[in-house]
């Protein structure tokens, strides 16, 4: 994801992993600048981004949390009071991204955290910087800390979720005969197509299937086919095999 991440923001980037030749790659990429250690970034940049794992957050926050002027998680399961009991000093935000942040589509996000109303570390400006650059990676959408596992369920995990059905798809067609190629373009840019249509019609799934899908016709035919597979038991089961993980 911190890839992913520098690849959407477009611009140089100071990062620093404990594999070095990865954060030379990704230097190299955004033309950014590899550092020596995770201190040197903090003291360095405005804005820390966490995106190592979970379970380091106090052994990192040992090295940075006297430097780190600013810190954005992104780490699973590490909730906005984990992040200020390891930064007692440095304003926390927190945000989930998505795969497709490396294109800057799909969704982000935002942990509301009701503390930065009575100000404390928090400034208002700077907080507005900090949204307005995670949302340049895609729609951000601002969730009471206690549904991000869930919208981490919908978004997160979601870009496995489309490519598997897309595969699918695409398995299907081939077995009527399309050479893989042309159904992997067909299925793909029906999804971006459909995706996009959806968000310019308010995100209003029924209204959009209303349309393709005329009473009695091929559609409606191949819908019900899919009820009777249980789509919908399926994505609810998904959701609930991600929460019941945490």
């Amino acid at each position: 994801m911190a890839r992913a991440l520098a690849r959407g923001w477009g611009r140089p980037v100071l990062c620093f992993d404990p594999v070095s030749e990865r954060a030379r790659a990704l230097a190299s990429e955004t033309e950014g600048e590899a550092l020596a250690s995770s201190t040197e970034v903090a003291t360095a940049a405005d804005l820390v981004v966490l995106c190592h794992k979970p379970a380091q957050l106090y052994d990192v926050a040992g090295e940075i949390a006297s430097s780190a002027k600013a810190v954005a998680s992104i780490l699973a399961a590490t909730p906005l009071e984990a992040l200020r009991m390891a930064y007692p000093q440095t304003p926390v935000y927190r945000f989930l991204p998505s795969l497709p942040a490396e294109v800057r589509r799909g969704a982000m996000v935002q942990a509301a955290d009701p503390s930065r109303a009575a100000g404390g570390l928090h400034d208002a400006n700077f907080d507005a910087e900090v949204a307005e650059l995670f949302a340049e990676l895609g729609t951000l959408v601002t969730v009471d800390e206690s549904l991000v596992d869930v919208a981490m369920g919908l978004m997160s995990c979601a870009p496995a979720y489309v490519a598997l059905v897309a595969e699918a798809q695409v398995d299907a067609g081939v077995r009527r005969g399309l050479p893989p190629a042309q159904a992997s373009a067909l299925v793909t840019e029906t999804l971006a197509g459909t995706a996009e249509l959806l968000r310019r019609r308010n995100y209003d799934t029924l209204a959009v299937r209303r349309e393709v899908a005329s009473p009695g016709g091929i559609t409606a035919r191949g819908l019900a086919a899919l009820e009777r597979g249980g789509i919908r038991a399926a994505f609810s089961d998904a959701l609930d095999a991600v929460l019941g993980a945490r």
